[in-house]
């Protein structure tokens, strides 16, 4: 009977330990707190991606001389999110890739105009 008492312990110990509020922790909790409106994550990524992200390499590349890789680089981003939203992929990989979207987008517009 000890032993239960000392393993229930343990568990607890484990738990309040991984219980750190860091950024990415808050990150995975809200990733899984969407699992719910997957399709409606998938809409909003390929309505802002169709709307913001896909004028841009014609922009980039007209205004400010920038490489083909611009146009590369948004295609894949937009195709992929199609291929993993229509594929099935779960909430987290939906969340990341438009995440990635984001960022990838947000770096090639600061580099190309700055």
């Amino acid at each position: 009977m000890a032993s239960l008492t000392a393993s229930a312990r343990w568990s607890t110990k484990a738990a309040a330990k991984s219980n750190s509020n860091t950024l990415l922790r808050k990150w995975t909790v809200f990733m899984e707190s969407q699992s719910e409106s997957k399709t409606l994550w998938f809409l909003v990524s390929l309505v802002v991606q169709g709307v913001f992200f896909l004028p841009i390499p014609a922009v980039l590349i007209y205004y400010y001389d920038a490489p083909v890789l611009v146009l590369v680089l948004t295609l894949t981003l937009f195709f992929a999110n199609i291929i993993a939203g229509m594929g099935g992929a779960g909430i987290k990989t939906l969340l990341r890739l438009f995440a990635a979207s984001i960022i990838i987008h947000t770096l090639m517009v600061l580099v190309c105009v700055l």
